[in-house]
């Protein structure tokens, strides 16, 4: 089975691309999240913490 799909991505012209930018998307997506949440401020964390306690 892998050596049909191996074939047919070996035919591709450009295909070593694809998990370069695979890879690229992915990095870039956990570090603008992980600056998004370090940057978040503390004081909404608390709030946002505090909604399902105050529910009634």
């Amino acid at each position: 089975m892998f050596e049909a799909i191996k074939h047919n991505m070996e035919t591709i012209a450009g295909v070593e691309i694809y998990p370069i930018l695979s890879l690229l998307i992915f990095f870039l997506f956990f570090l603008a999240l992980g600056i998004w949440v370090f940057s978040y401020k503390k004081e909404k964390i608390e709030e946002l913490s505090q909604i399902p306690l105050n529910h009634k």
